[in-house]
């Protein structure tokens, strides 16, 4: 007898044994997507391993074999099962994930078949590339990629979006010739290049997030540019990291590995400063700005008296700069004209039916807007509630910056700088722009004013200085001449490290501070959501669940930390409620948390880990 040990994209541990009919024995293979029956439907499951025993006494047979190559190598299944571990998710959810939703959904193959080298002799290098400008790691990425395709080698270079994808592409077209192919989920024949890719058709793949797991062989290089960003944290299950998924695959593969970045990771920073990882820290070319700071906290009787968001050290920077016919940038970190909207007879807020956040105003469209859900309603003229005849509009977006200006300065010309729109600089004078301005390229300003950077620290986030020592440090290399921001914590490590003009500061400065509180890179956070129609019930949930945790789990694999509800609480129509605990080793946890979990009664009550939540 044969059996295939078969898993499938489903929240159910694996792998199932299922019986190989006579006429698959010379068919299957690890590897191989099959047609089987599964909990009276029929499912499309992968074959992960075939053995000759199986302690199951009765057996489903193998309904079809859909490959005629196994579609995931080795490595893939080796990759695939320590994400799992890792991620605490299930082996067939993490297969899944690395491949486009045709090929989940069985759609038939025409595969070449490969003949691959050999692996290499010597140990692959990871390393940590801090390009301190952001200006120059393109050209270490172009003369890496040489090198190794010199050696009939293949490369992978990550990116963090399609914009990102497209520059990426056109900087290597400029020094080498290559056949180069864009990877990224929903692109159009995105089926059709996973092919390509997997019979060695293309020497380069570029792509977003999920091009992490592009089945290339022969593979010498991977490259995570901006390996810092958040946008490579899956937000749904599995929640993997690309860059942790690059170290593993960098180590399975026996591949080199780049990670690349301006204002690296405080993980990747720290595997480099111990010795884990190469540190290759490149110069600064460009001259640094100089840097100004307006404390807030410690304004004159006539600096608040005059209000408005604009402080008058920033205003006069921004004539002097308008004089000089330059050009002037200023940050504000939320979009729309102002942040709440309040009834001033009967105080209350307008918040989204469906999120349990305020309403935005956009003046441009007299509309309320939600963030999250992308609610829209009328700006209201009266109260909903008390049918008040005033309601205000407080807080600072974009919008309202560029009405101050142009109150300011109406012989300006004045322009909100958008998330899909590339600046032109030859058209305006002064640009308004969220963080999004730091995505795009080639961007230079003669001034930058920083407004509410304070409310990335204020964030209640593990991450918030970090994040906000990203957006300062962006906003430095947008300009070589002057910075102005305006923060009531000037002595913040955040703001010290670019008063000293040096990054290390802060970096060791928040490491110390972890390593106290064993908060990551110490530890490993694991975030156990529970999300459901009824608020009361998720609460008792989180509750009972927090309980049966601290009691099961052992103390050495897992620190209970909080039980709380999320920030925000509401999103969608659905209340949410967080557990946090600390693990040494998330890899050892899983096995034990996914037992309870399993072992939880929880009916109406959708329940999700997320490890090394950003």
């Amino acid at each position: 007898m044969l059996y295939a040990k078969v898993v499938l994209g489903l929240a159910v541990e694996g792998p199932f044994d299922y019986l190989v009919p006579e006429e698959f024995k010379g068919t299957i293979a690890p590897g191989k997507r099959v047609r089987v029956n599964f909990a009276h439907q029929r499912k499309i499951g992968f074959c992960v391993a075939v053995t000759s025993k199986s302690k199951i006494k009765y057996h489903k047979p193998i309904l079809e074999v859909l490959d005629e190559l196994p579609i995931l190598g080795s490595s893939m299944l080796l990759l695939t099962q320590r994400m799992a571990d890792y991620y605490c998710c299930f082996w067939g959810e993490a297969i899944e994930t690395a491949l486009p939703e045709g090929i989940r959904n069985g759609r038939k193959l025409k595969l070449c078949d490969y003949s691959r080298q050999g692996r290499i002799e010597q140990k692959a290098q990871t390393v940590l590339l801090h390009d301190l400008d952001s200006t120059q790691r393109w050209e270490f990425y172009c003369g890496k990629i040489k090198k190794i395709l010199e050696i009939k080698r293949k490369v992978i270079v990550i990116v963090p979006d399609v914009p990102a994808l497209l520059r990426a592409k056109k900087k290597i077209e400029a020094v080498l010739k290559a056949d180069i192919c864009l990877l990224y989920r929903h692109a159009r024949g995105e089926n059709e290049l996973w092919e390509k890719i997997f019979s060695a058709k293309v020497d380069i793949v570029i792509g977003t997030r999920s091009a992490i797991f592009a089945p290339l062989p022969d593979l010498g290089l991977i490259i995570i540019d901006a390996e810092e960003d958040h946008v490579y944290k899956q937000d749904q299950v599995p929640h993997y990291h690309a860059r942790e998924i690059g170290l593993m695959r960098s180590e399975i593969e026996n591949v080199d590995l780049v990670l690349g970045s301006a204002t690296p990771s405080l993980e990747a920073f720290f595997l480099a400063k111990n010795g884990a990882i190469g540190y290759l820290p490149l110069a600064r070319k460009s001259n640094f700005p100089e840097i100004r700071f307006v404390d807030t906290a410690n304004l004159s009787f006539a600096e608040r008296k005059k209000g408005g968001n604009i402080s008058r050290l920033l205003e006069d920077a921004v004539f002097s700069v308008l004089t000089e016919k330059g050009k002037s940038l200023l940050f504000m970190n939320r979009k729309g004209y102002s942040g709440a909207a309040a009834c001033m007879q009967c105080n209350a807020l307008l918040k989204c039916p469906r999120c349990s956040i305020n309403l935005v105003y956009h003046f441009h469209e007299n509309t309320l807007k939600c963030h999250y859900c992308n609610f829209k309603m009328d700006a209201p003229k009266i109260c909903p509630v008390c049918n008040s005849g005033y309601i205000k509009f407080s807080g600072a977006g974009t919008e309202k910056i560029e009405n101050e200006l142009l109150r300011i300065f109406p012989q300006a010309k004045i322009t909100l700088l958008e998330s899909d729109r590339q600046a032109n600089l030859k058209d305006y004078d002064i640009f308004v722009a969220t963080s999004a301005v730091l995505k795009q390229e080639g961007l230079q300003f003669d001034l930058v004013g920083a407004l509410a950077v304070d409310n990335a620290l204020n964030f209640p986030q593990l991450r918030s200085a970090e994040n906000a020592f990203r957006l300062v440090w962006g906003l430095a290399n947008l300009t070589e001449g002057k910075l102005i921001i305006q923060t009531a914590f000037v002595t913040h490590p955040v703001f010290q490290s670019l008063w000293k003009k040096d990054q290390l500061f802060f970096y060791n400065h928040e490491l110390e501070q972890r390593k106290q509180l064993k908060f990551p890179p110490f530890g490993h956070f694991v975030l156990i959501k529970l999300r459901g129609k009824n608020e009361e019930k998720v609460k008792a949930s989180a509750g009972a669940l927090s309980e049966q945790l601290i009691a099961a789990l052992p103390k050495k694999n897992y620190k209970f930390l909080s039980s709380n509800p999320a920030v925000p609480n509401k999103l969608r129509g659905n209340f949410y409620w967080e557990i946090i605990g600390v693990s040494c080793e998330p890899q050892k946890l899983s096995p034990g948390l996914k037992k309870e979990l399993k072992k939880f009664a929880h009916s109406g009550i959708i329940i999700t880990v997320d490890v090394d939540p950003i």
